[in-house]
């Protein structure tokens, strides 16, 4: 069966750097759409970043561009979100998402609506 599960959350002062890993199993990722959203305090759940199935396309939100990337190593079957720069307001629940498809990745919660991990915490604190 699909399932992902994130990690790699944790506390962090403003300015500082995580990266999150999304271990995928029961599917190979290579043809499948990546993505990774985040929902913090009494907030709806957002698109942070995704990847298309080809490294052909990657859509980020305005609030993260150049300060965090998303990558996937096919072979190990693994996500990864690189966070820099990091602020209170990035504090958040942040979930990866697959979606069996070639096409071009959307940065939608309706689009990735399929797979979902259990999410993992990162607080931005000082």
């Amino acid at each position: 069966q699909v399932q992902l599960v994130e990690s790699g959350g944790g506390l962090v002062q403003p300015g500082g750097s995580l990266r999150l890993s999304c271990a995928a199993s029961g599917f190979s990722l290579g043809n499948w759409a990546i993505g990774w959203f985040r929902q913090g305090p009494g907030k709806a759940r957002e698109g942070v970043l995704c990847m298309s199935s080809g490294f052909s396309r990657t859509d980020y939100a305005d609030s993260v561009k150049g300060r965090f990337t998303i990558s996937r190593d096919n072979a190990k079957n693994m996500v990864y979100l690189g966070m820099n720069s990091l602020q209170p307001e990035d504090t958040a629940v942040y979930y990866c998402a697959a979606k069996p498809t070639t096409l071009p990745c959307r940065l939608s919660v309706d689009w990735f609506r399929d797979y979902w991990g259990q999410g993992t915490q990162v607080t931005v604190s000082s």
